[in-house]
């Protein structure tokens, strides 16, 4: 009995070490691949345009060596409908107000919709897309191995979201609220589908509505300070 009371305790230990060099080696990741991420945001867009292949090539070589599955990522329909109902309604909360104020102050205006029409909103949510799947796909299922507190987790990728929109203080403000309510979302509903669509539609009305001297066009990085200059 003491000898099997031994043995647990001890490969509670082992599983205990294993536990924290994986949680430390995530954390290294994610704050060396952020690194990287804002280094390309700062300078290496310029100096290096296709440093971003490598970065993703980092982040592929990652998910095969932890064995992320489809469903893990949130890339599948899995969990679409229930991540839906949660965050498309509070979504709605923010839509509201901004479109209540864009068409008071004429901002926004009621047109006949055609295909051109839908053109941005489909660039911009491919871009969106991606954005949560780098956002939740990757760095909140690396936090997650650091952190078991989901709340904390979320916490940082809204901290994280908003650093990369340094220093655009609107798009700060907007995604550090927006990146933790989708992590929350995305903890308990791994689907990134829902999100990207929020952020598309959000991000065009606050583009829209915002004034561009405040905004700069939803610039971030060094192309923040250069809008308007020729």
């Amino acid at each position: 009995m003491a000898m099997n009371q031994g043995r647990i305790a001890e490969e509670g230990k082992k599983d205990a070490t294993a536990g924290g060099v994986v949680a430390l080696a995530a954390a290294l990741e994610v704050v060396l691949l952020f690194a990287g991420i804002m280094a390309y945001i700062w300078r290496w867009q310029r100096t290096s345009p296709h440093a971003w292949i490598g970065l993703w090539a980092l982040i592929l070589v990652s998910h095969v060596l932890h064995r992320d599955t489809w469903t893990g990522l949130g890339l599948g329909l899995i969990g679409l409908r229930a991540s839906a109902k949660w965050v498309l309604p509070l979504a709605l909360l923010f839509y509201l107000p901004l479109l209540f104020y864009g068409f008071a102050s004429r901002r926004l205006l009621l047109i006949h919709p055609t295909w051109q029409s839908f053109i941005p909103l489909l660039g911009y949510g491919s871009w969106c897309a991606f954005q949560q799947y780098l956002t939740q796909s990757y760095f909140h299922n690396r936090l997650m191995l650091v952190t078991r507190n989901r709340h904390v987790s979320s916490a940082l990728i809204g901290v994280l979201f908003s650093a990369a929109h340094i220093p655009n203080l609107i798009l700060m403000v907007a995604t550090l609220v927006a990146g933790f309510v989708f992590a929350e979302v995305f903890a308990r509903y791994r689907n990134i589908w829902p999100l990207a669509f929020a952020q598309a539609v959000g991000g065009l009305l606050l583009a829209a509505v915002s004034p561009d001297i405040l905004i700069h066009h939803m610039r971030v990085g060094p192309g923040y300070f250069f809008y308007g200059i020729r």
